[in-house]
């Protein structure tokens, strides 16, 4: 195991190099925020797929397929629609609206109440699905390695906020871009030898049908086959409606404000997509197989959930010496790609939002852009020092499934805190006071299910309880619509003047002026060659030849990227060579 922990080390210390490297273009708040507004499609779009995944994906997600086959990936057709929708009109919509953050436009929608609000909210409840990221990925790791979970948690976090702070939004940036390369090199790998193992894609279908496996995978279960009706029809709809609902609501399309223009913005969504699509085809052949060849392995873990290892039991049979490592390196990549984006923006918001009405209450001056930047820093490390902490909190319940505790806790606190964001941008004609009147509808089903599960016995399941939450919310919407005509002219000429700009284009050269394309293609392909290169040095330690060619794909795979990107880069010097 050795070699799997030199691995592991190199990658962590590249990383940190890597958001260091982006310290210098850090000038202002925004630069820090959403990166100066320059991001390109490429850098953005891999930036979005991959902190949509995290250590999650290879443990709560791959449970569900240990347990139940292929129907959980009504999630990811979710992400692939909502992608879609950001595709077509939305991400341009985010781009154009030129904010910084997600509380700005809301104080445009809504006034200073909902920004103040939903900042002080967003602030205390962040940390909690972070926390759940963070808890997964110690799972993972200790069930290949034998890691003490509480240490596995305070150092992955530790590192996630130290190139998070030294880089901003660029370093976030550029990291997922070369975590998402490993993430799908390994996993593409792992997919290849699990189909192997089982005897091809058809022995892998047949599987299916096999009298031992067959009611559990059928694509729609019967209602009572799995606790709380989880795979029958009624979840499998709403738990669709919830993941798309999730990814085109502002707490998600957020992620757009970093892209150069709305074009971008819309390319950068394709681009997610097109690998969420990839992805969904590959990450969970592993568990399946695991299911079929290797399920006495799996339940030996002595985990209280032991599907939870079910991708990292049959990565311990199948890699060979040496790509282990990297498969750690990947999982680590996926959750810190979630927990840095989502540190970012937290810290943006409390930085442009939040601290600024403080200080002019108090009668302090505004921040100059190096006391902004150098606050953005200090937000950062708070935020995540209260991360670490609750995930080593949580870690002491292990007996309350992943898969299910991400389900719960979308519907109770997700579904209520962005419904009204999301209709504030696709119903036009609701009044100023109507965010607190959807928000506090959408609470009363969740508050009542706790009550009638607490005092009556009476459980609700995810699904019913996201389904009420869903009508109570929407009913609330249309309740509140009549009522905009007695709204103020100045907040009708407010909204007008809100959907007037979200369709207006944006003037790169003349909103934000000169390009960072070159700059972010030559140092992200640096990274990739560093990166890359190192993975090939571990071809050496393979006994098979095998082992030999995984490492060559994965590592290849990663300086073919690599090169792309310095291609393109020189292509784009020419240019503007020519251009000058």
């Amino acid at each position: 195991m050795t070699i799997e922990y030199v691995t592991l080390g190199v990658y962590l210390v590249l990383l940190l190099v890597l958001g260091a490297s982006f310290s210098k273009d850090n000038k202002n708040v925004s630069d820090f925020v959403r990166g100066g507004a320059q991001g390109t499609w490429w850098l953005v779009g891999s930036s979005i797929l991959i902190a949509g995944i995290s250590a999650f994906t290879f443990t709560g997600n791959a449970s569900a397929a240990f347990d139940a086959g292929p129907t959980f990936l009504v999630i990811y057709l979710g992400n692939i629609t909502g992608y879609l929708v950001g595709a077509l009109f939305l991400g341009r919509w985010m781009r154009q609206t030129r904010a910084y953050t997600l509380a700005d436009i809301l104080r445009e929608r809504f006034g200073p109440e909902v920004e103040q609000f939903t900042v002080y909210l967003g602030t205390l409840l962040y940390p909690f699905s972070a926390a759940i990221q963070l808890w997964a990925l110690a799972v993972f790791v200790s069930s290949l390695f034998g890691f003490p979970l509480m240490g596995t948690i305070v150092a992955i976090g530790l590192i996630v906020v130290l190139y998070s702070t030294a880089g901003g939004k660029w370093a976030v940036m550029a990291t997922d871009f070369v975590q998402g390369l490993i993430v799908f090199a390994i996993t593409i790998a792992m997919a290849f030898l699990s189909l192997r193992a089982v005897g091809g894609i058809g022995a892998f279908f047949d599987y299916f049908s096999d009298p031992r496996f067959a009611q559990d995978f059928k694509l729609v279960k019967e209602p009572g086959a799995f606790p709380g009706d989880k795979f029958a029809w009624k979840w499998i709809v709403v738990v669709f409606l919830m993941t798309v609902y999730q990814q085109i609501s502002f707490n998600t399309a957020g992620r757009y404000l970093t892209c150069k223009d709305g074009r971008e913005a819309s390319r950068a969504s394709w681009l997610a997509l097109t690998l969420m699509a990839f992805g969904t085809a590959v990450w969970f052949i592993p568990p399946m197989v695991a299911r079929f060849l290797y399920a006495d392995e799996v339940l030996a873990t002595g985990l209280d959930d032991p599907a939870t290892a079910s991708y990292a039991v049959i990565a311990r049979i199948l890699l060979p010496q040496g790509a282990l490592g990297i498969l750690i390196a990947a999982m680590f990549a996926a959750t810190m790609s979630s927990m840095d984006s989502g540190i970012n923006g937290q810290s943006g918001a409390i930085l442009r939002n939040l601290l600024p009405p403080l200080r002019r209450k108090l009668g302090l001056a505004e921040m100059t852009d190096k006391q902004g930047v150098a606050a953005g820093r200090w937000c950062t490390l708070l935020l995540g020092a209260i991360i670490i902490a609750q995930s080593l909190l949580m870690s002491q319940f292990g007996k309350f499934k992943l898969f299910d505790a991400y389900l719960l806790i979308s519907s109770i606190i997700g579904i209520p805190l962005a419904f009204p964001i999301m209709a504030s941008l696709y119903f036009r004609r609701i009044p100023r006071w109507s965010y607190f009147f959807i928000f506090g509808a959408g609470c009363l089903p969740s508050i009542y299910s706790l009550i009638d599960a607490r005092l009556f016995d009476n459980p609700w399941t995810i699904q019913d309880r996201a389904a009420a939450i869903f009508i109570a919310s929407l009913a609330a919407t249309g309740a509140s619509m009549p009522f905009f005509k007695y709204s103020s002219k100045e907040y009708k000429a407010r909204i007008g003047e809100f959907f007037r700009r979200i369709r207006t284009p944006i003037d790169f050269e003349k909103e934000i002026g000169a390009s960072k394309d070159v700059r972010q293609a030559m140092l992200v392909s640096r990274a990739a060659f560093v990166m890359g290169g190192s993975i090939l040095l571990l071809v050496f330690f393979p006994e098979d030849m095998g082992g030999r060619l995984v490492i060559l794909f994965v590592g290849g795979l990663v300086i073919v990227a690599g090169a792309l990107l310095r291609w393109a880069a020189g292509l784009e010097r020419r240019k503007m060579g020519r251009q000058t």
